[in-house]
């Protein structure tokens, strides 16, 4: 008789994840009129996520011109890299103080830069905002980082309290890391100012901490330029930072998992051994990167005719979020700071029982934490939407509620 080993007891049960079993929660509801406002891609104002036009044209010219799969390497495409880099910081070249790699997905640049950590100081602490993308933490304690919150957002939790920011983090020490959304914050929409992109490089430089930020938003902000300004401060003012780039949102290549990390350090050398070290890092998580989408991005970027489809693709989507956030922002003076936001975010400030009680009256599916695509809104659901989760902002016990509320009355 063969004995089994029961080479997987000692697992310990997980939860499921939250979003996909909101998906099939919105998948099997019946109701012709529901809404999804959870899942975080881009939605045309019919409801539809498109491949973009130059996404489809530059893969013409891959199928007609690729003449090789080949593997490319641990770093994978560096022309895609190089054209990232440029994008990000807005010059031509990554200069002798910086690399970049190509991963899979703004996930895979994040998860490369905290083994990386995790090896050059294994003691180092990770400062997270809270709330903040909720596979954030998560990826740095997999590779064995602690990780430390801080505090992010007002009372009224449509702005940022940067007074409790910066004296949340002077618990932080030398060596530690700070964790930073790059533009258009998941879940909030909130940005930094450039003043307050300032004062926190300041604060990285004297007390020694390492900033790490995660550019997975742009261009569905202000513009291209504007949401690398905080990040482009950032490296200018600091010798070591890492950033994480996705192209997943502003190309819609979600599936195809497009990514790069960046790491800039003080001297060569030191800079060579991260770069070894990252390297052998990706190589064992998973040998080289996929090509396809990357080679995509490659393709529109270095193309002026596709770059400028691309760019006017992407200004369509981002005054489409625009639109929609001031037509909730005029709906009623409690939605009033979603119009000072940016991206496809916003963060709702109901209960768990008030986002159960929408989705079940109203056919309204967002996360438990009351997270809104800004996407899944449109001019034909705003009118439903509004009045579904409005009573339960306003039964919400605030002083800023009750601010807002005054205000109405007196209007």
């Amino acid at each position: 008789m063969t004995l089994s080993a029961h080479a997987f007891a000692g697992l310990e049960p997980q939860k499921p994840d939250a979003l996909l079993a909101l998906i099939a929660q919105y998948r099997a509801d019946p109701r012709a009129d529901k809404i999804d406002v959870g899942v975080g891609v881009y939605r045309t104002e019919t409801g539809e996520t498109p491949v973009m036009r130059a996404v489809k044209d530059a893969e013409a010219a891959l199928l007609s011109g690729q003449d090789s799969k080949s593997y490319l390497g641990a770093e994978g495409d560096q022309r895609f890299a190089q054209l990232i880099w440029q994008l990000i910081s807005g010059k031509e070249q990554l200069g002798a103080h910086c690399f970049g790699l190509q991963t899979p997905g703004g996930t895979g640049a994040l998860r490369v830069g905290a083994e990386l950590l995790a090896r050059a100081r294994p003691d180092a602490r990770v400062w997270i905002g809270e709330p903040t993308w909720p596979n954030h933490a998560p990826i740095f304690r997999e590779a064995g980082l602690q990780v430390r919150t801080h505090a992010y957002l007002d009372a009224s939790g449509g702005h940022i309290d940067f007074d409790a920011v910066i004296s949340a983090l002077t618990e932080a020490a030398s060596g530690d890391v700070l964790l930073l959304h790059g533009c258009c914050h998941n879940p909030t929409g909130t940005q930094f100012s450039g003043e307050q992109w300032m004062a926190l490089s300041d604060l990285c430089n004297r007390r020694g901490l390492v900033p790490f930020i995660d550019l997975a938003y742009q261009g569905l902000g202000d513009g291209m330029d504007e949401d690398a300004q905080g990040a482009r401060r950032m490296l200018a003012a600091v010798p070591d930072a890492l950033l994480a780039y996705s192209c997943d949102k502003n190309f819609a290549v979600y599936r195809d998992r497009v990514g790069a990390l960046f790491v800039q350090s003080g001297t060569e050398q030191s800079l060579e051994l991260a770069r070894g070290n990252a390297l052998t890092i990706a190589r064992s998580l998973w040998s080289m990167p996929p090509d396809h989408g990357a080679a995509v991005v490659r393709t529109i970027l270095d193309d002026p005719a596709l770059r400028t489809v691309w760019e006017n693709e992407l200004a369509g989507m981002r005054d489409r979020l625009q639109a929609v956030r001031q037509g909730l922002a005029a709906a009623h003076p409690l939605l009033t700071s979603v119009a000072t936001q940016r991206g496809l975010f916003s963060l709702l400030p109901l209960s768990v029982e008030a986002v159960a009680a929408v989705r079940r009256t109203h056919g309204i599916y967002m996360p438990a934490d009351g997270r809104i695509n800004l996407a899944g809104l449109n001019q034909a659901n705003l009118g439903r939407f509004v009045p579904g989760v409005l009573p339960h902002l306003l039964a919400r016990d605030t002083s800023i509620f009750q601010s807002a509320k005054s205000q109405e009355l007196s209007a």
